[in-house]
């Protein structure tokens, strides 16, 4: 698969960040005319993925979260969250839903919610040195499913 576009994007966690990390991504996607459902979609997706950079990751320090957005010949858009935080332990269980290291009012539904919105999802992580999360999801567009 050939890709036609690409973007990076690096910023600091904080919470304040989380909105325009939303709106760059699917800015970007725009070009394929996506639907205003799929545009949504994305940036749902985005910032599930941040918020978790910023709460889970970091936890009360400020690092770096990496983005990185391709748009493919097919129309498929692939979204890399990455940071250099403490990492998941166990992926398989944080990927539950309801699951959450943290308590309080999280309610555990990051991965769920990311799963959703997105035709496929990739998780690697290493305790210590990160996570990365891999989204994908393929833009039909406004013209998708109307006869020509």
């Amino acid at each position: 698969m050939q890709v036609q576009n690409e973007m990076k994007l690096q910023m600091e966690s904080r919470s304040v960040n989380e909105a325009y990390a939303r709106v760059a991504v699917s800015a970007f996607a725009a070009s394929l005319d996506p639907t205003v459902e799929e545009l949504n979609d994305i940036k749902t997706a985005v910032s599930e993925a941040v918020t978790n950079c910023i709460v889970h990751a970091y936890k009360n320090a400020v690092g770096k979260i990496y983005i990185t957005v391709k748009i493919f010949e097919n129309g498929e858009v692939q979204i890399t969250v990455r940071d250099r935080g403490c990492g998941i332990a166990d992926i398989k269980k944080a990927r539950e839903p309801l699951f959450t290291t943290l308590g309080g009012d999280r309610a555990g539904l990051g991965f769920s919610v990311m799963e959703s919105f997105c035709d496929r999802i990739f998780v690697r992580s290493a305790v210590g040195k990160g996570t990365t999360v891999t989204l994908r999801k393929r833009i039909r567009g406004k013209g998708a499913g109307v006869d020509a």
